[in-house]
């Protein structure tokens, strides 16, 4: 006889996936839903709704914005280091893309602006000082300008937001999977943005 699994409601995920990009811990997180009686779960359960959630693409919807403020920094997946690229708005500060590659050059740079251009339009795009940007840009036919002080601030706050959230876990995204393509750190950071952009839409 087959025993059936006692399965968490998905409104019950959610909410558990809400409280986590909040900035709670994993283990808050379980505190929290077994003192709102909503249901009683480890840590490791809640880590492990975090690395099945399937959002839908950051990019799916145009966006009004008039520029895409870029940048691109280092964070650690198990034991490498890999890039993560950023574009936000200006007005509303949301992610516009999101995406994460082992190498950093005017290909890959030109290949995230496309893509940035293909679901919101042709904009200005500023940038730090990176030599790849300006190339990747005349490539595209697009207008470049290097961060002005505001620009530089915000897209650094944002990025800084992203990292502070990864270092809970000491910028280790654990996987057991050789020759890994890193699909579970994409989801999970697709995942952080659908509630980061939530979040700056109702402020």
């Amino acid at each position: 006889m087959s025993s059936t699994r006692n399965r968490t409601p998905s409104k019950d995920i959610g909410y558990g996936l809400y409280l986590y990009f909040l900035g709670l811990s994993t283990r808050n997180v379980t505190k929290a839903l077994s003192f709102l009686h909503i249901v009683k779960r480890s840590h490791v359960s809640i880590w492990n709704w975090i690395q099945k959630y399937k959002p839908h693409k950051i990019s799916a919807k145009r966006t009004k914005t008039s520029e895409f403020i870029v940048d691109e920094t280092a964070i650690k997946a198990g034991s490498e280091l890999i890039w993560l690229w950023v574009a936000i708005e200006p007005e509303n500060r949301q992610i516009l893309a999101l995406s994460i590659t082992k190498e950093r050059n005017m290909f890959v740079a030109e290949r995230f602006l496309s893509g940035l251009v293909k679901i919101h339009g042709n904009h200005p795009v500023s940038t730090d000082g990176g030599t790849w940007y300006p190339q990747a840009c005349g490539f595209l036919k697009v207008d470049h300008h290097i961060h002005s002080p505001f620009e530089k601030s915000i897209i650094e706050r944002t990025v800084q937001y992203i990292k502070d959230r990864t270092e809970c876990f000491d910028d280790y995204f654990p996987c057991r999977k050789e020759n890994c393509k890193l699909k579970h750190v994409l989801n999970w950071l697709n995942l952080f943005v659908t509630y980061h952009n939530k979040e700056v839409i109702n402020a």
